[in-house]
């Protein structure tokens, strides 16, 4: 069974950086894309970012330009650089596995850190 744990979250001003890692156990790390999200209370889980294993990057819109998602294979972790962070940014961010052939289409998830961005 696979397993995520996120660490790196707190509580900031705004414009600060923080960088969020995701440490990956039991899973094919190197060939599985992996995702972050974050949500807040109320609303719908959203994704952020997200990496392939070839090191493709997508964003969402609201972080394009400020967060940037890294991966080191050798230490099975995802990462994500969060510069210029603002108080919309205040969240619980989450780590992702999606579903995938190598992991037998099981979905993971961390347990979440939450950030909180204000002055």
């Amino acid at each position: 069974q696979g397993h995520l744990v996120e660490s790196g979250g707190g509580l900031v001003q705004p414009g600060v950086s923080l960088r969020l890692s995701c440490q990956a156990s039991k899973i094919f790390f190197s060939i599985s894309t992996m995702a972050w999200y974050r949500q807040v209370p109320g609303k719908a889980r959203e994704l952020v970012a997200s990496i392939s294993s070839s090191g493709g990057t997508k964003y969402s819109e609201s972080v394009e330009g400020r967060f940037t998602i890294s991966r080191d294979n050798d230490k099975s972790t995802v990462y994500l650089q969060m510069n210029g962070l603002k108080p919309e940014d205040t969240a619980v961010y989450y780590c992702n596995s999606p579903p995938a052939p190598a992991s037998g289409w099981q979905e993971y998830w961390g347990q979440g850190t939450q950030v909180t961005v204000s002055s």
